[in-house]
């Protein structure tokens, strides 16, 4: 397909136009960190006399070392786990084609539209009924079951397209069903699972709603429900709460950044297969 200079000229001037929307905002942030605690920077106005300072005071005020440690927590027990279900699931709904298979899988495609907000009032019951309100699991659990859904959906679109020869080779040699999984399909699905888990990692790290509904303490929260707390006691001072969003987005930027091609090649995988 032969693109048109026009054409070629406006799609670049959209993607400019798209960045500068989407780099703006973290420039205005960054910028009005820098302006003495207490003011009330405007617009893009570069301070006199940069407060490098505020993240560190930033950091000590929200205590970052212990959601840090809060957050990575919640996410090795939450990403682990929802990897080696939703594989497990997704193989034998997309690869074994169980009997049932089609009427499971659309029962875990229509758990796609379940929204966060609309069971947090029977899932804060629930947890606090199990005894793990105000606690790391109050995170976890629910996150594993709410992520499973996208999880078994997004492996199965790597497993049905996988074909069947390779596993009916390996059972002529003696293999099991377990053993052509976890010897010839998982390394196999290596890309979709690496993807995944940087999907569930993002979302894990970013979750907010679950966390200030269902844990009180903030540094047993992850980074952004601690967010909020934050926010209460530092609304006032702009400068300073800049700085601790800043910190706060600064891991999952990191994380992006460095596996940003994995995550491209995560979002076109997705949206190819299935």
């Amino acid at each position: 397909m032969i693109v048109g200079k026009r054409e070629a000229w406006t799609g670049r001037l959209f993607l400019v136009a798209l960045m500068v929307v989407t780099i703006v905002p973290f420039i205005s942030l960054f910028v009005t960190a820098l302006h003495p605690s207490g003011s009330y920077p405007s617009g893009l106005q570069w301070p006199d006399d940069p407060q490098w300072g505020n993240f560190v005071r930033a950091f000590e005020a929200a205590h970052m070392g212990d959601l840090l440690w809060s957050s990575t927590l919640i996410v090795l027990g939450v990403v682990p786990i929802s990897l080696v279900l939703g594989t497990m699931a997704g193989f034998a709904l997309g690869h074994l084609r169980m009997a049932g298979g089609p009427l499971l899988f659309l029962l875990f495609v229509l758990g796609l539209t379940l929204p966060f907000e609309g069971i947090i009032t029977p899932l804060y019951y629930l947890v606090r009924d199990l005894g793990f309100l105000n606690t790391r699991w109050a995170i976890i659990l629910p996150l594993i079951g709410l992520y499973m859904p996208f999880a078994v959906y997004w492996m199965r679109a790597h497993f049905v397209n996988v074909p069947t020869e390779l596993s009916e080779a390996a059972q002529l040699d003696g293999a099991s069903v377990w053993q052509v999984f976890w010897r010839i399909h998982v390394p196999l699905a290596a890309p979709a699972i690496s993807s995944l888990a940087i999907l569930l990692f993002l979302w894990t790290w970013n979750q907010f709603l679950l966390a200030i509904v269902l844990v009180d303490d903030p540094r047993q929260r992850t980074m952004a429900g601690a967010l909020g707390a934050f926010q209460g006691q530092w609304g006032t001072d702009i400068p300073l709460l800049c700085a601790g969003s800043l910190l706060i987005l600064a891991p999952t930027l990191t994380v992006f950044l460095i596996f940003q091609r994995r995550f491209v090649s995560a979002l076109l995988q997705g949206s190819v297969k299935g």
